[in-house]
């Protein structure tokens, strides 16, 4: 059992979040669905909350109505292996979401997302700080993100 698991919040749309997530990722999976008995807290039958898994990591959601809303305050962070992964879940996310500056993109539930290329998390922990800090501006400057056009800030040409 996973220790700590994220827990998204949803007003009444917590099954088609996940079963969009569960699309979107390899690995993944609904493990089980709870609803509501006579007691509630919605209508008996309704959905009360899902357990699935993406990529192995267990996460929960809830129908918790229009009291809490998810923001970009959290995000979730995918390590993608390259720029087919990036191009891959960037163009499934972008379908009624936002994208923002970075690698990162709200999807249309809500949820934001970074979706980052493992090479870039090893240029920025780089040892020479001219290479870093080129690296940096040129993610600073696009939306989705590009491995070659980061390779090539990083080596300076």
């Amino acid at each position: 059992m996973q220790k700590i698991v994220p827990f998204l919040w949803f007003d009444n749309n917590a099954e088609k979040a996940v079963r969009f997530y569960v699309s979107v990722f390899k690995k993944s999976k609904v493990n089980k669905i709870v609803r509501c008995g006579d007691a509630g807290p919605g209508p008996k039958g309704s959905i009360l909350y899902i357990t699935f898994k993406l990529e192995g990591q267990d996460f929960y959601a809830i129908n918790g109505g229009s009291y809490y809303k998810i923001n970009p305050g959290i995000s979730l962070f995918v390590n993608c292996k390259d720029q087919k992964e990036v191009d891959r879940i960037w163009k499934k996310m972008a379908k009624g979401g936002q994208e923002l500056q970075c690698g990162w993109i709200t999807d249309k539930f809500g949820v934001t997302w970074q979706i980052i290329p493992i090479e870039l998390m090893k240029m920025q922990e780089g040892k020479d700080p001219r290479k870093v800090a080129r690296v940096m501006q040129a993610m600073c400057k696009m939306v989705k993100l590009d491995v070659k056009k980061l390779k090539k800030a990083y080596d300076g040409k």
